[in-house]
């Protein structure tokens, strides 16, 4: 049996406030993408296409160029306002970009989320300030070293009518005991390259962008996530099935049980 997600009503009718998390390795991979799907949305007639904000207080390190979307002049810079600036500037856009994290305080109010962050303490603090704000989707990218997983889900809403989450799914990636107790930066690319894949921030980023062209451009999902897993070429889709959720740890309407499988964490 095939199940289907039918984009609200009101996303075909004003701009997607749309707020990005995380302007790093998938991040500055996918605002790029981001900023075409806006151009794409207006050529076929959208509304407004994508208002979009940056959250990110880190700034550019030697080690982030070449392997981030970075140039050697950048570094000592805030990448959410140099990768927004220079979105604005090529692309005609007028997004806005915050130089600081996503904090207990913080009411996001958006049609649209998308976390590109580092730890299950940042992916929590998003999800609270979506509860806090008016929910929407939450677009959740995470990777480990090359492998990771694209989870499209509503964080309002009855259990038994929207699209679950990544924390419903995996309850596990919401809790911070669980965020590595080595996040020291790497003293140089080698020894970045050496923990992780030059490929999997595009390869996740690339997910999510389908993800969401695949949701405008036929206002329909069959499938809500992807995992990616490089070392062995394969990607999987989720798909939008009640007994898959179940598989994981989700089941609509009733209490979350023990996930039998985690995606990667970060």
């Amino acid at each position: 049996m095939t199940f289907e997600h039918r984009i609200p009503a009101a996303m075909t009718t004003h701009a997607w406030k749309v707020a990005v998390v995380g302007a790093g390795g998938t991040g500055s991979a996918l605002l790029p993408n981001l900023a075409r799907l806006h151009h794409a949305m207006l050529e076929l007639g959208h509304p407004g296409g994508i208002d979009c904000t940056v959250y990110d207080d880190d700034t550019v390190s030697e080690t982030n160029v070449g392997r981030q979307g970075f140039y050697p002049v950048d570094v000592g810079q805030h990448k959410a306002t140099l990768i927004v600036n220079r979105l604005n500037n090529l692309m005609g856009t007028r997004w806005e970009a915050r130089t600081r994290r996503i904090g207990s305080g913080d009411r996001l109010v958006c049609d649209l989320v998308i976390g590109c962050v580092d730890t299950r303490a940042a992916r929590k603090g998003i999800l609270g300030a979506m509860q806090r704000g008016t929910g929407g989707y939450y677009l959740d990218c995470g990777n480990e070293s090359d492998s990771g997983q694209v989870i499209l889900g509503q964080v309002r809403g009855k259990a038994a009518v929207r699209l679950p989450h990544v924390g419903d799914l995996f309850p596990d990636l919401l809790d911070p005991k669980g965020d590595k107790a080595d996040t020291a930066p790497s003293c140089s690319m080698a020894d970045a390259l050496q923990k992780q894949s030059l490929v999997i921030n595009q390869a996740i980023a690339v997910q999510a962008y389908n993800l969401l062209w695949t949701l405008f451009r036929t206002g329909t999902l069959q499938y809500h996530g992807a995992f990616v897993n490089l070392t062995t070429g394969r990607t999987s889709a989720m798909p939008i099935d009640p007994a898959a959720w179940e598989r994981f740890s989700y089941k609509p309407g009733a209490a979350k049980a023990k996930a039998n499988r985690k995606p990667q964490s970060v």
